[in-house]
């Protein structure tokens, strides 16, 4: 039953956050003194990091598969304790997912050793294989991730990794041991992750990188006795989180390792960037032979009012905007997934998704997606139309 429309939502949400953002007046910069975090003589920095979004989906042409939705899309609380150059420590948890996210320390070597070889990182954080699974989730230029990225990225793990920035390359590497902190995923990975950097100026970037990772899941015993051996699932929603699931591998088993690999690219000119990434999982099965599914997608993105896409650290962020009236952003996505090999049906699907953001402040986010998905599972074939919409604060 729908107890309000996407028009209404929308209604009450831009006025508001607009009201908030103009408000500011000559009395408090809403933009930028929010006091979430403190900094001491030493340079060492204090702080609270939050993240709320709301979203809006409605679906049609769905042949009565998919229910209108409207709920909280996370609830993000997380600490933060770093000194620039030296250290940083983080901790946060998903109130609505009821998950934990980015716990961990890294430290910087210069700042230890007077030399720069790199950061090294302990704890609970991201894989690397997946150059938009990486990407903040506050920072995507879509409401989700593109169809490869859900079924294929592996997303955070318990272990330790290495990472080694320049101007013009970058490599990552990580073994992670010991699952994650949500209880699951029990067992170890390899990864590593390198990228070139010919162009890497504001508003002039260009990158190109590739990644692989080898993971040993292991089987679990429950309080019974009872036995599960070690298992893959790779599925997705049709790039709307309150959707239900068009395509699905199911549960493959016993496995002994997955391979994942990924190449990708990012073009940043002024206002206008093009991203694009291919990725590829093979699971390697006891008895069975291998079963394999790849993906792509590709997206250009038009900041009409100027800014650029921000680059650093291997990954893109928020636009930061210039005028009082914030930023506006349009951008177009085509992402495909095959999920189909050998006996596994698990089904193919191709999503074309037209993504409107209006980056009101620093904190402030509202976006607007309309996707067409075509999927074919089993000889289903379903074409629906979903309108998405969501407000986001973040600081």
């Amino acid at each position: 039953m729908k107890k309000t429309t996407l028009t209404a939502a929308l209604a009450m949400a831009i006025p508001t956050m607009a009201s908030a953002a103009g408000s500011q007046a000559n009395t408090y910069d809403f933009a930028g003194d929010w006091p979430t975090h403190h900094v001491f003589d030493d340079g060492t920095d204090l702080g609270l990091a939050l993240k709320y979004q709301y979203d809006v989906d409605r679906f049609s042409n769905d042949g009565g598969r998919l229910e209108d939705a409207q709920t909280n899309r996370r609830k993000e609380l997380g600490f933060y304790v770093k000194k620039k150059g030296v250290y940083d420590a983080t901790v946060v948890y998903d109130f609505q997912a009821r998950t934990w996210l980015d716990t961990y320390l890294r430290v910087q070597s210069k700042g230890l050793f007077g030399k720069d070889v790199g950061a090294f990182r302990v704890g609970f954080s991201k894989t690397p294989v997946g150059f938009e699974g990486n990407t903040s989730t506050g920072a995507t230029t879509f409401l989700e991730a593109a169809l490869p990225i859900q079924a294929i990225y592996a997303n955070r793990r318990i272990g330790v990794d290495w990472a080694l920035e320049r101007e013009h390359y970058l490599v990552d590497a990580g073994y992670y041991r010991g699952g994650d902190l949500n209880g699951g995923s029990d067992g170890r990975m390899l990864a590593a992750r390198a990228a070139w950097i010919p162009r890497n100026r504001p508003g002039d970037v260009l990158h190109f990188g590739l990644s692989a990772s080898q993971e040993s899941p292991e089987g679990s015993t429950d309080g019974r006795d009872v036995y599960t051996p070690p298992l893959a699932r790779l599925h997705t929603r049709p790039e709307a989180a309150l959707a239900d699931l068009l395509v699905d591998s199911g549960n493959l088993a016993p496995v002994e390792h997955i391979d994942r690999s990924g190449l990708e690219g990012l073009w940043i000119g002024g206002p206008w960037s093009v991203q694009g990434e291919y990725l590829r999982a093979r699971v390697s099965l006891q008895g069975r032979p291998a079963y394999a599914a790849d993906g792509y997608y590709v997206f250009a993105s038009w900041v009409a009012t100027g800014e650029s896409r921000p680059y650093a650290g291997g990954n893109v962020g928020n636009i930061k905007p210039k005028g009082s009236h914030g930023a506006l952003e349009f951008a177009l996505r085509y992402s495909e997934l095959d999920l189909d090999d050998g006996t596994v049906a698990g089904g193919r699907e191709r999503d074309w998704t037209l993504g409107a953001n209006w980056y009101i402040n620093r904190h402030l986010k509202l976006q607007a997606n309309y996707v067409h998905a075509q999927s074919d599972r089993r000889g289903l074939v379903l074409d629906p139309n979903v309108i998405e919409a969501r407000a986001q604060v973040e600081f």
